[in-house]
Parts: C-alpha cells; structure tokens; sequence
C-alpha cells in the first residue's frame, strides 16, 4: 500500500503553514517529455487513457522527473461524455470534435446518466494503482465545467469566439439551464468516484468560461457552479477551481463554496489578494516563459513567490499548461528553485 510522505500541497490548499510552497504544473503529465512522446507514437490519448498501467505510468512520471508536490490524473475533460451519449473523437491538430452537437431540448433531453463504475472503469482503476502502490503525492482528480463541456458539445469543436454557445445561451435559457443540469449530475458522480478511488484534491476546470461577462455568470453559470462544489464539499477534499482568461471571474469563483481559487497569469497575485481574495490561491506563471533565457525565468518565478507568500495558502503552478517545446530540465530546475527560495524565506 502506497502512502502520502509529502501532503504539502494539501496544507497549503487548506490554508495552512507550510515549510515550503507546494508546486505542480498543469499538463506536467506527458507532453514535453521524451517517454511520453515515445507511448504516444504507438498509442493514441484514448488507448492511453483505457489501459490503467499505461496511463498511471505518464502520471506518475513527471511527479518522479521534476520533484513536484502532486499528480495530475493523465486523462482529458471530454472522457466522461460517451457514457451520457455523446460521440467524441479528438483529432490530431484539432482536439474534441463532436459530430452529434447540441441544437435543441430534445437533443439535452436525449443525454443520459454516467454511471462512473460502469462507464469509466479504466479511469478509476488509474486512480486505484496510483494512490494504492505508487504515488508518495497526492493525487489531483479533475473534471471540465459545464459552459467548457457545453461549448464543444454545442459548438462541435474547439471554437474562437463561443457565438453558437452563447447564442443558445441566450436564446433557449430552459433547454441551456436543462443542460446545465444534466452536466452537473455527470461532474458530481464523476467526481465522487474519482474521489472514492482515492485522489485527494480536485479541480475543475472552466477553460473557456472566460468568454462570459461577470453579470452572465451570475445568471447561466454560478448557480451551477454553486450546486456542483456544495455537493462535493461532503468529500472532504480541497476543490480548485481554475480558467484561462478569466481574472474578471476571480471573484465570482472566490464565492463559491472552493478551497483554492486559480489564477492565470493575466491577474498578479497581489492583485488578487487586494480584491479580497482570502482564499489559498494557485498560479501563476506564463508557460510561455518556460522558453525564456534562465535568468529570466528565475526572475519572474521569485517575483510570483514574493506574492504568493505573503500569506499562507499558496501553491505554485502555471497560468495554464505546459507548452509540447519546454525542455523537461526547465521544469525539474523550476521545480528545486520554487523549493530552495521558498524554503530560504520560511
């Protein structure tokens, strides 16, 4: 039986002291590394996904490379959606493309109900041989939220601008706020099942939310928002939430009953503390500084420092994700710096 010899993360997520600030990455799993780029030439993100072994093998593998405080389960948010009727194939160069989307109530009426044991077993046996025989970190579970689920099941794909999903938005509230609704219910039992196998931490992920105004949020997605973390609050777990793009919602989540509040690197953190955000926070670094000179990184990553421990309650991570062309070594080397330094000011 595995066991949990570094739970850094998961008192900074608490709010507590601790003798150095936690960190991992979003996507540290897989992308920029050579082995996972091996796997990935002979098997797909969806083989990868299905074979427990597999999959347990790219997430643990980065937490072993760079020293960081947490996994992230390898999985992508569009995993659970077959189970409730939904086809998805995700295309090289593309990503989720849905060739059944959503156009009218009869269509949200039709989606069915995850029974994650039944459904997604391969994914809950990941998280088993994980936290039962491998990992010494927590393990992070995650999920998308409802507007990033419903944008590509509406839109059909990836989008720029949201105009079909915001179209519906507005123009069929009751067939929107049903929709809402049915993706909620398969985000708690996912969840929960997630969190039974065993990861310690959970984050949700509302990628595009950032396309809505604050007083559209309140109405088509904070209820929702609201309902989903209150239903897990029960699991005794930290909950994370975290957008791109999305700074101007950092209070609206912050309400929401969570326990960290993440930030991409758009709102510094001081920033974000000055608007009354009192809650642990997670950031937050532009990936895109990971291709930058050394001195460079190591400059803008003691900067993030300086602000995020001004108070307890912070975990270091990117703004967003790993880009495919950073260097493994910048990670690991980010990694023992964020360490170092913040144990130095402790």
């Amino acid at each position: 039986m595995s066991r949990i010899t570094n739970d850094t993360f998961l008192r900074a997520a608490r709010g507590e002291k601790t003798e150095k600030v936690p960190l991992w990455y979003m996507r540290q799993a897989g992308r920029s590394q050579p082995e996972y780029r091996a796997i990935k030439e002979k098997y797909s993100l969806f083989e990868i996904t299905h074979q427990p072994e597999l999959c347990a093998y790219v997430t643990r593998l980065p937490v072993e490379q760079y020293d960081v405080d947490a996994a992230i389960l390898y999985k992508d948010i569009m995993s659970p959606l077959p189970a409730i009727g939904v086809k998805v194939d995700i295309k090289a160069g593309i990503g989720p493309v849905i060739d059944n989307p959503i156009r009218s109530m009869a269509d949200v009426e039709k989606l069915g109900e995850i029974s994650p044991e039944d459904d997604v077993p391969y994914v809950l046996d990941t998280i088993r041989l994980l936290t039962q025989e491998q990992l010494t970190v927590p393990l992070i579970g995650f999920a998308g939220a409802p507007f990033t689920i419903a944008s590509y099941m509406i839109e059909g794909g990836p989008s720029k601008n949201y105009n079909k999903t915001k179209a519906f938005m507005y123009s069929e509230p009751k067939a929107w706020f049903a929709l809402m609704d049915k993706l909620a219910d398969m985000t708690v039992r996912y969840a929960k099942a997630q969190i039974k196998a065993g990861a310690k931490a959970f984050q949700i992920f509302d990628s595009w939310v950032g396309a809505l105004n604050v007083a559209d949020y309140r109405v088509f997605i904070k209820p929702v928002m609201e309902r989903i973390f209150t239903e897990l609050k029960g699991e005794n777990v930290p909950l994370i939430m975290f957008g791109v793009g999305a700074s101007h919602l950092a209070m609206e989540w912050h309400d929401l009953p969570i326990d960290v509040v993440g930030l991409d690197w758009r709102l510094p953190i001081e920033e974000a503390r000055s608007k009354g955000i009192t809650k642990t926070v997670q950031g937050n670094l532009d990936p895109a500084i990971l291709l930058a000179p050394w001195n460079v990184i190591e400059e803008r990553v003691k900067d993030i420092l300086d602000q995020g421990m001004q108070q307890p309650g912070y975990i270091f991570n990117l703004g967003h994700g790993v880009f495919p062309s950073v260097n493994p070594e910048t990670l690991k080397k980010v990694a023992s710096f964020v360490h170092e330094y913040s144990s130095s000011k402790k």
